[in-house]
């Protein structure tokens, strides 16, 4: 990486600080940095990798046989118990599980769906016996199983699901059964082809009574991959990605399974059909049972990141290389990438994905702590949920729109499967609607937050209440007369740089972040304080706060994102840390730029100052552009990793090869004159001839950059409409 950084030319100035690639490379492992560095030699496995021009059929059996290498060495051990050769190592389980996305998006779901749902499911759920009697052929891979969970009726609403399971005292059987169509579990992976057995949700009855949703371990197939009696299937064919996994719908008729198939930690039914629970309270069961399967959107966030990193790695390292347009010099084109647009589309994204990785790093050390039992307490366990759903949300959102912006980063080039992009955009799709829609992650979110607003006020005297309330009112009376951003403007005596300076501050950042969040809070806890009690009234006032709920929960995830950046910043040696304060400074302020109404509305940015935020970015891309490819590298992906063929200097080559062609032509005086500067009646322009002008390069659909990198070419004023035109070419 070093030689092709110092091929590289650009007109940027000299870095005043300078990263610590390997230090910074370490710190962005943590704390499973072995268990990702062996995830990371499988990637590089050209065994284990994703094959483009595969049937649908050949990618599924190419994946099952690539789970099949997993087990012979041990991969998916980690996270089950010692005595079944596993470690109890759950974040170091998940940590090399969501590295796998860069061999293959479809392995790492497919064994996901294997060991992080279905062997979790029987881990978590069930008791001893079902462990000792179950967990080692999952885990061997002898019994391939589905998660049933989702029905193609109800999807992220778990509590409502058709499935029934019905206790039979006479048989001390279990009878599941799909009343209706909608019913039928869906999208499951294993499904259509490999599963022999799966976990089905379905709701328990006995004698009479519904006591919600439980989880029975339920055979599906024979031995010759037939379904068993009872039970129905069809697959769900080709999808806009993962193609390696074999997903499929599942309905049962009357299937019979013995009493002790319900996977019982949470709840149980005697022979009798006598229910029982260690929970009383039937909606904490619930969420408590699934709570225990966090793992899945902890895993997605993970793995989200890491797609991140592979796209602007790859855009990073290309516009380093390609150059566009005659801006500055007649002999060279400009390097991409010293474009501020190209910058802008880039380095925010980069900043993301900095203040991202560290976010999963907490929330990995957060779950491994609650799985060991180290911190397993209920409050841990609700703070875990709510910070997965939200970091979930968010990152695999964020995947979607670097992949994008990456891809047309790239031009073309970005877009031909060499180069990967496309397929890990298409792969990584479903990644914002599976273990949970991302908009129904974030209202969780948002309920915590109202609920922990309401928390403040319980066994509060009137008189803190009186106080609270003239509090609010303060502020917003403050913020109404324009005394906040006053303030701001007498500060700043309209003088930019101090602006810039004040926006730069950790403390300023923090409060505008937090200051978002407390504000939206308390706006729709206060609005929602007077709303109907009855069922149907609140439901309806709550829906008509639903959009500001959720925006108030991104911005808490947001802020949780600063929050880790912050103090992984703070921790760094000095070179490091100048730099890394950049990338803090541009994560901050492109999340106040993106919500600059809100701010301006509320008071909390003067007009002068936030026209200052965005004036300040631009410096800070200036800042960090001489670091952009140390920043990329620390992410350690090499060219195995990445397999992108843009990424691996041949742009570069190429680039060269150009240039000493028409070097060549120059110093022999034969380049040709451009006719725009002169005839060959008209002496004067016949100096340019061995001076030289490279001519404007041909508009390539197939290589160009997008409109927004493209700055036009010098031209003479006759000729300003056809450079326009060869502009927008």
């Amino acid at each position: 990486m070093a030689d092709r950084t110092d091929r590289q030319r650009s007109t940027s100035p000299r870095p005043q600080g300078r990263v610590d690639v390997d230090w910074l490379g370490r710190d962005l492992l943590g704390t499973w940095a072995e268990r990702r560095l062996a995830a990371r030699a499988k990637v590089a496995d050209p065994r284990y990798q994703r094959v483009d021009d595969l049937t649908m059929a050949d990618h599924r059996e190419r994946v099952l046989e690539q789970m099949h290498m997993l087990v012979a060495d041990g991969a998916v051990h980690a996270a089950f118990p010692e005595r079944f050769g596993g470690a109890d190592d759950h974040g170091g389980n998940i940590a090399g599980f969501e590295e796998l996305v860069l061999a293959d998006p479809s392995l790492q779901i497919k064994s996901g769906v294997q060991y992080g749902l279905f062997g979790a499911a029987v881990l978590h759920l069930g008791t001893r016996r079902h462990h000792d009697e179950l967990l080692p052929a999952i885990i061997s891979l002898d019994v391939p199983g589905a998660f049933a969970m989702t029905e193609t009726g109800h999807g992220s609403d778990v509590a409502s699901i058709g499935t029934t399971a019905t206790y039979d005292e006479a048989s001390e059987e279990f009878v599941i059964h799909t009343p209706f169509r909608g019913a039928w579990k869906d999208y499951l992976g294993n499904a259509a082809l490999h599963g022999k057995h799966a976990v089905v949700f379905a709701k328990l009855h006995t004698r009479g009574v519904d006591h919600g949703v439980h989880a029975f371990y339920v055979p599906l197939r024979d031995d010759d991959g037939a379904f068993l009696p009872g039970v129905g299937g069809e697959d769900d064919g080709y999808k806009g990605g993962l193609n390696g996994i074999d997903n499929g719908r599942l309905h049962f008729t009357h299937v019979r399974v013995p009493r002790t198939n319900l996977l019982n930690r949470y709840g149980d039914v005697a022979p009798d059909g006598t229910y029982s629970s260690p929970i009383a309270s039937p909606g904490r069961r619930f969420f408590t049972m699934l709570g225990t399967l966090v793992q899945g959107r902890v895993s997605l966030d993970g793995a989200a990141v890491v797609a991140q990193k592979a796209a602007l790695a790859i855009a990073i390292r290309y516009g380093t290389e390609r150059r566009q347009f005659n801006a500055s010099s007649n002999a060279e084109e400009e390097v991409l990438l010293d474009y501020r647009r190209h910058q802008r589309r880039l380095f925010t994204r980069l900043a993301k994905a900095y203040a991202q990785s560290y976010a999963h790093e907490i929330l990995l050390t957060k779950f491994d702590g609650v799985f060991s039992g180290r911190t397993d307490t209920p409050e841990e366990r609700e703070d875990l949920e709510t910070l997965a759903a939200g970091l979930k949300a968010l990152s695999t959102w964020q995947a979607l729109d670097t992949l994008q912006e990456a891809r047309e980063a790239c031009g073309g080039a970005g877009f031909l499967g060499e180069n990967r992009i496309v397929q890990l955009r298409a792969d990584l799709d479903v990644y914002v609607t599976f273990e949970g829609d991302n908009t129904v992650l974030l209202q969780l979110v948002g309920k915590r937050l109202l609920g922990d607003f309401s928390k403040q006020f319980k066994g509060a005297s009137k008189a803190d209440i009186a106080r609270f309330a003239a509090d609010q009112l303060f502020d917003r009376a403050t913020s109404f007369v324009g005394l906040r951003t006053l303030s701001q403007d007498v500060r700043d005596l309209r003088n930019v740089k101090k602006s810039s300076l004040a926006l730069r501050d950790r403390d300023v950042q923090r409060d505008l972040l937090e200051d978002r969040v407390e504000q939206m809070v308390a706006d729709i806890a206060g609005r929602l304080r007077n709303a109907p009690k009855d069922q149907a009234g609140a439901a309806a006032a709550f829906n008509d706060e639903q959009h500001e709920l959720i925006e108030a929960a991104r911005a808490w995830v947001e802020l949780q994102q600063y929050d880790a950046l912050d103090a992984a910043v703070e921790r760094m040696p000095a070179a490091t840390k100048e730099v890394m304060t950049h990338v803090r400074d541009l994560f901050a302020l492109t999340i106040i730029e993106e919500h600059a109404a809100w701010h301006l509305e509320n008071g909390r940015l003067s007009g002068a100052r936030s026209k200052a935020v965005t004036s300040t970015i631009e410096v800070l891309l200036q800042k960090l552009r001489p670091h952009a490819l140390d920043l990329s590298a620390a992410f350690g992906l090499g060219d195995e990793h990445l397999r992108a063929h843009i990424a691996t200097g041949a742009e570069a080559e190429r680039q060269a090869e150009a240039m000493a062609h028409y070097a060549q032509l120059r110093a022999a005086g034969t380049l040709p004159v451009p006719e725009k500067r002169g005839r060959a009646s008209d002496p004067s322009a016949q100096p340019i001839a061995t001076a030289g002008a490279a001519p404007v390069p041909p508009a390539d659909v197939m290589s160009a950059p997008s409109a927004d990198s493209v700055s036009a070419p010098s031209a003479d004023a006759a000729d300003d409409e056809h450079d326009a035109e060869l502009a927008t070419r």
